[in-house]
């Protein structure tokens, strides 16, 4: 393994610990899955599109763009229709890294670079999992849908995610 190589791993593992142990997350309590309290969805929700070599697939989203939108997320929902999901938008590219605490469904978490494209996929993050599920790649948006929709609809690295605040959606 070259030193670049061993550099950018250690750079990729030091973000990968950073996002995973924010402040915000620290802070966010486990709760009891028969009771779990999370945000009420977000309105409205706003039209998002992926393309991928199957065609174009159009899914309704709820956008989490304050940190504490994005802190809750999908946490403590109970379905995630196949056409619905949500879209979290951070200032800047970075790596991220997403968990699944008080998160009751499966879901695909989908990570997308600023110009875009989709840089990573996590297929299938089971719930109640709280290992971080990092990008591979910086990335400014995430996209979480229901799980399965990824491989449905073929969704791979590469392939172009719309949207009003992602440029050139």
């Amino acid at each position: 393994m070259s030193r670049g190589t061993i550099g950018r791993r250690f750079l990729l593992a030091a973000a990968i610990a950073l996002s995973a142990s924010g402040a915000a997350h620290a802070q966010l309590p486990r709760q009891n899955p028969a009771n779990c309290k999370g945000q009420p969805e977000l309105k409205p929700l706003q039209p998002l599109t992926v393309t991928t070599p199957k065609g174009a697939f159009k899914f309704s989203v709820e956008l989490a763009d304050s940190p504490r939108e994005r802190e809750y997320g999908l946490m403590c929902r109970k379905a995630l229709a196949a056409d619905r999901g949500m879209l979290f938008a951070f200032a800047r590219a970075d790596y991220q890294a997403f968990w699944m605490r008080n998160t009751l469904i499966p879901l695909d978490i989908i990570y997308i670079g600023s110009d875009g494209r989709v840089v990573s996929v996590v297929r299938n993050a089971q719930p109640l999992n709280e290992a971080p599920l990092p990008s591979a790649a910086p990335a400014q948006f995430v996209l979480e849908l229901a799980a399965g929709r990824a491989a449905q609809i073929g969704l791979l690295p590469g392939d172009r995610v719309q949207h009003r605040v992602i440029a050139g959606g």
